[in-house]
């Protein structure tokens, strides 16, 4: 008798094991065709998704970081030509893109149309100094004046620097320097980014993923177009991928994510590097590769992209890219 029920129990496991066995292996695939339902769902960016609010509202804090070179011999440059003695100093660091999505419009073919509204926070903690600091560089007012005018003009541009007391170099803040100060000698605003806060870069067009969920976020048009028109070469004028704020879901390691950015007026690219535990979850870590910004002795690719023979010693140096034709000098 006692066999009989050890038999019989075995019997019964097996079956319970069997039965919980098939419906694990119905219920799975269910249960995960429910979950990227679910998620396709919610990440079409139109109003009521999950994804909708996130997306309008300001993104992951999106930093930047400046360097400076402070001559420290001005006057020996000046009277006897002496070689500049440069000394590095920075990173002064802003947070910029803290701003949400304005004049956010929906298009019939899918798209959405919005603008970025550009603004930028000092932040002390990941700066070396405050942004008061002050740095003796190139003027920047006499240096593009003479680049903007013929030859011919020179001349009448050096009696007007006698006039109004400019020197080769000035001592400025960072902050200035950056943003923009009122030039005596042009009675204008100048500076890197003057014209940087409370504007924009133009609007994006961008699919919503209503159709095809692969595609949300993926830039269709900036500025009206499909391609840019900074580097005559179809290669280097492509817009790829989104505005970087945001992507696709359903990452595959393997593939890259390319991502557009008007600062440096190019599409780009970042790789799978590593996975990561960020409170709990599961995160992939992407970053650009070395062959991004390398030489196109290195990246062939990027020949297209070197424009200024001189900066750039016949395009032999890695890191640099002229962008004065889209960032307007």
């Amino acid at each position: 008798m006692g066999c009989c029920n050890r038999r019989c129990g075995l019997i019964a496991g097996a079956v319970f094991g069997a039965a919980v066995a098939i419906l694990g292996g119905v219920l799975i695939p269910v249960g995960n065709k429910i979950i990227q339902e679910t998620v396709e769902k919610e990440a079409v960016v139109e109003p009521g998704t999950t994804a909708y609010d996130t997306w309008t509202a300001v993104g992951a804090k999106v930093y930047r970081q400046f360097w400076f070179f402070d001559v420290k011999n001005p006057l020996e440059v000046v009277q006897h030509g002496s070689r500049p003695v440069l000394v590095e100093r920075g990173p002064y660091t802003y947070r910029t893109r803290y701003l949400p999505k304005d004049n956010i419009t929906f298009n019939p073919n899918e798209t959405a149309s919005f603008l970025i509204p550009f603004g930028a926070i000092f932040e002390p903690s990941m700066s070396v100094g405050p942004e008061e600091d002050e740095i003796t560089s190139l003027n920047l007012a006499l240096a593009g004046a003479y680049s903007l005018i013929s030859p011919e003009l020179h001349l009448a541009l050096e009696i007007l620097i006698r006039a109004t007391n400019a020197s080769l170099f000035q001592r400025r803040p960072v902050k200035e320097l950056l943003w923009g100060y009122r030039d005596p000698m042009l009675k204008e605003t100048v500076g890197l980014f003057p014209d940087y806060n409370d504007t924009s870069d133009g609007y994006y067009n961008v699919y919503t993923g209503k159709n095809d969920i692969s595609k949300v976020g993926i830039i269709d048009m900036w500025r009206g177009s499909r391609s840019l028109r900074f580097w005559n070469n179809t290669y280097c004028d492509m817009i790829n991928g989104t505005d970087a704020s945001s992507f696709p879901p359903f990452l595959k390691k393997k593939e890259p994510l390319y991502f557009f950015s008007s600062d440096i007026c190019r599409s780009v690219s970042a790789s799978y590097e590593e996975t990561r535990n960020l409170k709990g979850i599961e995160v992939y870590r992407y970053s650009l590769l070395p062959s991004t910004l390398a030489s196109p002795l290195d990246n062939p690719d990027n020949k297209c992209f070197c424009s200024n023979m001189k900066t750039t010693r016949n395009c032999t140096l890695a890191g640099v890219l002229d962008i004065s034709t889209c960032q307007e000098g």
